[in-house]
């Protein structure tokens, strides 16, 4: 006992020093707890988007994207073969298709515009030329200064996951939100429909209202908010039913198969394209989530190097503050050594005395870390974004996905972290006094008095 006491008394012996020392191990042990808590948040943040953010694998008919190009359309004996791949979490099937003034009651909510006029013109679809015009009946293309009532058409989807926009091409993309009603199940082979929130606004439909399509009335179970224009001017129906009343049974305008990592999403995407052959394209994400990630990847490299350059320099620290008390002094030591201390004696008061002040700087360290955590966190995550955003600002969706996986990370600062900190600090500690004490215990006390 009388080793610890007098190795805490000794502590505060020189209270500036104490004072001093205290407040510059804390903030290197605060700095060391604050990269840790930013590295592990990084890190969570990295595994949680590596099973979200593009781990999808995009399958389509050859040669066609959306309603453009040709070919044939996918078949169910496709999706068979393609659902139990290794590393498949799941799959969505779709059948889309475009519902016109000829199959259906319902208006559009989009206009067509120029934009719209000149699609619809390279594509050879047929215009009927205004009244007043001058001309009559059919005329392909656009003609200067003649007026077309042009109406775009309306995506249909029939899908297994009516909740799933991710295929940009016919659906339009964005995020699904159910705006009043409910969805469908997935097996479901009802006349029912999701309406796009502005289709249904244009329409005047609620739920429980009911259009005809392909000459069969469907009842509105529920209206949608997709978040963009071009996909809250759909209709999405069961998977089942679209296939039946547009005469596709069984064909499928694509498939998506849900990967459980990005790590796996390349090699599930090579037993895709081998498993179908030439009769479907398969593309995938991975480089748009490796651009997620890589930012990610550097905060927590920042955030690791520094953590290590932090406890080295608490190290070095302790080490050489008692380097620096172990030679002021020998002759205490001498005296102690004389009167018959033990080595062991004399190391155990210097390593009472260190581990005292490590604790005393631990306990500030700790208030800082909780204080700077997310802070500091937040400001790598800044100016990291800056920089890996600049090179998504050409590809909106890809932009925004960055954006929100930067914004979405948060330092948890738990218990175990705290520990962790606390227990690193202490063998710091421990081993920076006990080198310094063993080789000062180890000189002959005549040497050191006679020295004196």
């Amino acid at each position: 006992m009388n080793v610890i006491s007098r190795g805490i008394r000794n502590a505060f012996r020189n209270v500036i020093r104490t004072f001093s020392l205290v407040v510059i191990l804390g903030l290197s042990i605060g700095l060391s707890l604050t990269m840790l808590i930013a590295h592990q948040a990084v890190g969570d943040k990295i595994s949680s988007v590596k099973s979200s953010v593009g781990n999808t694998v995009s399958i389509s008919p050859a040669g066609v994207r959306g309603f453009i190009g040709g070919g044939n359309p996918l078949t169910e004996a496709n999706l068979q073969a393609v659902q139990n791949l290794p590393h498949v979490t799941s799959t969505v099937a779709a059948l889309s298709d475009r519902l016109t003034s000829s199959n259906t009651n319902l208006q559009p909510a989009i206009k067509a515009g120029s934009l719209g006029k000149r699609f619809s013109q390279n594509s050879g679809i047929t215009f009927r030329i205004a009244s007043g015009s001058g001309f009559g009946g059919q005329v392909n293309g656009l003609t200067p200064g003649v007026s077309f009532n042009f109406t775009p058409p309306i995506t249909i989807t029939g899908t297994n996951d009516p909740t799933n926009l991710s295929d940009n091409s016919t659906q339009g993309g964005g995020t699904f939100s159910l705006k009043s009603g409910t969805t469908f199940a997935s097996d479901s082979t009802a006349n029912v429909a999701l309406i796009g929130k502005s289709l249904a606004a244009k329409n005047n439909l609620k739920v429980g209202s009911t259009f005809t399509a392909y000459g069969t009335s469907l009842t509105v179970i529920g209206i949608f908010d997709a978040g963009n224009s071009f996909s809250n001017n759909q209709v999405i129906v069961p998977l089942a039913t679209e296939q039946r009343l547009s005469d596709q049974s069984g064909d499928l305008t694509s498939i998506t198969l849900n990967v459980d990592s990005i790590t796996n999403v390349n090699s599930v995407t090579s037993a895709a394209q081998k498993k179908l052959g030439s009769a479907a394209d398969v593309i995938n994400a991975s480089q748009q989530a490796q651009n997620t990630i890589s930012p990610l990847q550097n905060i927590q490299s920042i955030s690791l190097y520094s953590l290590i350059g932090a406890v080295i320099a608490g190290s070095v620290i302790i080490l050489l503050t008692m380097v620096m008390i172990v030679r002021e002094r020998r002759r205490e030591i001498g005296v102690i050594k004389a009167i018959g201390g033990s080595n062991i004696r004399v190391m155990g008061q210097f390593m009472v005395e260190a581990v005292t002040l490590t604790v005393l700087a631990a306990i500030l360290g700790i208030i800082l870390g909780i204080i700077a955590g997310n802070p500091i966190t937040r400001l790598l995550v800044t100016n990291t974004s800056r920089n890996a955003t600049v090179g998504a600002r050409g590809g909106g969706f890809g932009f925004r996905l960055i954006g929100n996986n930067f914004r979405a990370i948060h330092a948890a600062i738990g218990w175990s972290i705290i520990i962790d900190g606390l227990i690193a600090a202490l063998i710091i500690a421990v081993i920076g006094s006990s080198l310094a004490s063993f080789f000062i215990a180890r000189v002959r006390p005549a040497e050191v008095m006679r020295v004196e």
